[in-house]
């Protein structure tokens, strides 16, 4: 009867099923399988001898990480770009979900979301070529300032300013596609408690900071978890595509660091270290955000 039971269900989610299986398929290809590789952290990988040929070597490649003072720079310059896109780029879904939820145009609404959506959809190698231009000696910004008597700045090869760019640019990618989950989080409140507020006299800020923004404080926690537990992904995709000889010493990550050691060094049992490294890093930042969390808002507002 049970097993009867069971078929039936699957039968009744067969659509459903089956639309997962491609999800499914992927991380097991791409994300489980390659779990196997691991094993290179602890072995000096020959290619001739393969995985399980080649020597074991314990925890030396850990030792070599730790003593090696550039392994130390690119650490530091993770941090930095990582807890800097986390500070600036974090607020800036939520305060513009906040915003576009006041908007009563339905029209302007769509234009204003797909118009902000669509940087997301686009790969980085085109967005990298666009701020090239935008940020060269012949592009609008420096032409703005010779307009105004200034010197022409290379931007993109001054150590000063990489950074901030970094971070500008990273914003403009990914706050209309963060924003999705706080706009659908403010789909879901309950109409009657703003009209409540407004038969009480509260104007729309009021309205935002007494019942929006506490709405969303659950969502807000969850998303800070997600994005502490990638604190030392300070973005390959983009840091990849827009950095340079000049500006390696503040904008050179972990995993820019690891394509070097790995894929142009062949280095493959060090490059997996550090990004074992990494990984378990990601793994106890997420521990502890989650309990400080739930130390401060209650289960409700973490993971588990």
């Amino acid at each position: 009867m049970l097993r009867r039971s069971k078929m039936k269900k699957i039968k009744q989610y067969r659509v459903l099923l089956l639309m997962m299986v491609p999800a499914i398929v992927y991380y097991v290809v791409f994300q489980y399988l390659p779990m196997y590789g691991v094993l290179l952290a602890f072995k000096d990988f020959k290619i001739l001898k393969g995985i399980m040929g080649s020597p074991w070597v314990g925890l030396d490649l850990f030792r070599t990480i730790f003593h090696d003072d550039y392994f130390y720079t690119v650490l530091k310059n993770t941090l930095i770009i990582s807890l800097y896109k986390l500070l600036f780029g974090f607020p800036v879904p939520i305060v513009f979900a906040l915003l576009l939820s006041e908007v009563t145009n339905g029209k302007y609404k769509r234009v204003v979301q797909t118009v902000t959506y669509l940087p997301h959809f686009i790969s980085w190698v085109v967005l990298a070529g666009i701020f090239f231009s935008f940020f060269s000696l012949e592009g609008p910004l420096n032409t703005i300032i010779r307009f105004f008597g200034g010197n022409p700045v290379l931007f993109l090869a001054d150590a000063g300013y990489f950074r901030s760019i970094l971070v500008i640019t990273g914003i403009f990618q990914s706050f209309g596609w963060g924003s999705i989950i706080y706009f659908a989080a403010l789909s879901n409140i309950d109409p009657q408690l703003y009209e409540a507020a407004i038969i009480d006299g509260a104007g729309r800020f009021k309205r935002m900071f007494y019942i929006s923004i506490p709405m969303l404080v659950p969502i807000i926690a969850i998303m800070l978890i997600l994005s502490m537990s990638g604190v030392l992904d300070a973005g390959f995709d983009q840091i990849f595509n827009m950095y340079n000889t000049q500006v390696y010493n503040v904008a050179d990550i972990i995993d820019t660091y690891v394509y070097r050691k790995g894929i142009v060094e062949m280095s493959y049992s060090y490059a997996t270290a550090v990004g074992l490294f990494k990984s378990v890093v990601a793994l106890i930042l997420i521990f502890i955000v989650n309990r400080i969390v739930k130390l401060i808002g209650g289960k409700d507002h973490a993971l588990w």
